[in-house]
């Protein structure tokens, strides 16, 4: 499959019909979604029809927008127009069908962009490896017996299937991030409170971001900047103005200050996230040895914020139908439901401190590496996984290099690398900017892309 650009280039100058291009996806995902169990609804006739809409508009010789003819997919978490919001769940199945998209979604529309269908996810989006016992698990297209990782196992697996070119996830703890390392695509997890949210099921409010996954920089940053713009009905979006970054993309990394996060990030890393880091560093000529303020402090922070909002949103439906939960995650939200309301107050206002040395180290540097996950993509139905001698519990523990920079609202891209080969397992560097300038993360992305050392390519599976 082509890119997203290269489709829209292509639908642009004639050469390609959007509704020829919509056709290809379709194909795509009825020869691999068996496998993959990456979507959980098609919308197939919408999105024939907004396909058609573009091709009409061509003809009559009108100018086109921006993404016109591109092909995506949303995590099921997204409002869209006549299905029912789920959110990975059994017990959201009876509400009505959403009235309207979400914002994104409408921006994306606006855009030329063509929905394509909602996608696999852990319920509710409390997890890393999209195991969800009702719609299944999404496997990962790199080894199909893996995880895709999670929340948003979906989003990233219908990217590296090649059945869509681009697709929307959350990111939490690291929910765009983890499965972009898995499955080996780029995943943007922008700046706290730089996307609307609304028409977005909530998971924690006070930490939830928005954001795309793509096979290439170049439409990671087209799809971001679509999206982009303030939203006086969202009272968690805080961006006052757009701030667009396809056009700099390509402007390179001279001058910019680039350090690699040491301690907490390499001490709970494998040899091979240690390598890749090591191979992005060496391509952005990077400072070693960079300390980030209190890692494990903001991660227990952080769990305590998931916990306490996780579970006082859903308090009143497990009450009545708990049963209906993921087995996975019932008692974890029952867990935050019971927790001292001093906890959740105490991590708050640690969180208020803990920004404000996050924002210091950036009078320093421009850019920080880490990696995106501790390991590779795991066996689906994993429990335990080892890393550097100690067992620990795989599925919260591969959030362990995320959480604590998603608990600070920074910007993040992760980017794919391969330091065992193509024919390996992909695992993921996390590009760390400082808020509001996801123009810096994207720009180092697009050189690492440029030099072949980050890439996506479309599994075989």
């Amino acid at each position: 499959m082509n890119t997203g650009l290269q489709i829209v280039r292509a639908v642009h100058s004639g050469e390609l019909l959007a509704e020829e291009a919509l056709e290809h996806c379709i194909a795509r995902i009825e020869l691999t979604d068996a496998r993959v169990n990456a979507f959980t609804d098609g919308t197939f006739e919408r999105a024939q029809r907004e396909a058609r809409a573009i091709d009409r508009k061509r003809a009559k010789g009108e100018p086109l927008p921006s993404l016109a003819g591109l092909p995506y997919a949303v995590k099921n978490l997204f409002d869209i127009e006549g299905l029912t919001t789920r959110a990975g769940s059994k017990v959201r199945g009876d509400q009505p069908p959403a009235s309207a998209d979400a914002v994104l979604l409408q921006r994306l529309r606006a855009a030329g962009a063509v929905l394509v269908g909602a996608l696999n996810m852990d319920e509710f989006a409390y997890g890393f490896t999209t195991e969800n016992s009702h719609h299944g698990p999404c496997r990962n297209p790199r080894d199909l017996t893996r995880t895709a990782g999670g929340s948003s196992g979906g989003s990233a697996a219908a990217v590296a299937a090649g059945q869509v070119p681009m697709t929307l996830g959350s990111d939490t703890n690291g929910s765009i991030r983890v499965p972009s390392s898995l499955c080996g695509v780029f995943g943007l997890k922008p700046t706290f409170g730089r996307l609307s949210r609304r028409g977005s099921f909530p998971f924690v409010a006070s930490i939830d971001h928005l954001g795309p996954f793509a096979r290439s920089v170049e439409d990671l940053a087209a799809s971001y900047d679509a999206m982009q713009g303030p939203d006086a009905l969202d009272p968690g979006c805080q961006a006052t103005r757009v701030q667009p970054t396809l056009a700099t993309i390509g402007a390179g990394i001279d001058g910019l200050r680039i350090g690699v996060l040491g301690g907490y990030f390499e001490e709970h890393a494998s040899a091979v996230a240690r390598k890749a880091v090591a191979i992005a560093a060496a391509a952005l000529n990077a400072q070693p040895g960079v300390t980030w303020p209190d890692a494990a402090l903001a991660r227990a922070a952080a769990f305590v914020i998931t916990a306490s909002e996780g579970g006082a949103l859903h308090l009143p439906l497990l009450r009545e139908r708990a049963a209906e939960f993921e087995p996975l995650s019932v008692d974890r939200f029952i867990a935050g439901a019971l927790q001292p309301a001093a906890w959740y107050l105490r991590a708050q206002r640690f969180r208020a401190v803990y920004r404000d040395k996050v924002q210091a180290l950036f009078k320093h540097w421009d850019l920080l590496l880490a990696p995106a996950t501790p390991v590779q993509a795991t066996p689906v139905g994993t429990e335990q996984f080892e890393l550097n001698g100690a067992l620990l519990p795989a599925r919260p523990s591969m959030g362990l290099l995320t959480q604590p920079i998603s608990f600070a609202g920074c910007p993040v891209v992760a980017v794919p690398l391969w330091p065992q080969g193509l024919s390996r397992l992909p695992i993921g560097v996390q590009l760390i900017a400082p808020p509001w300038r996801e123009d810096l993360a994207l720009r180092a992305a697009r050189v690492l892309e440029a030099a072949s050392v980050a890439r996506a390519p479309v599994s075989g599976c």
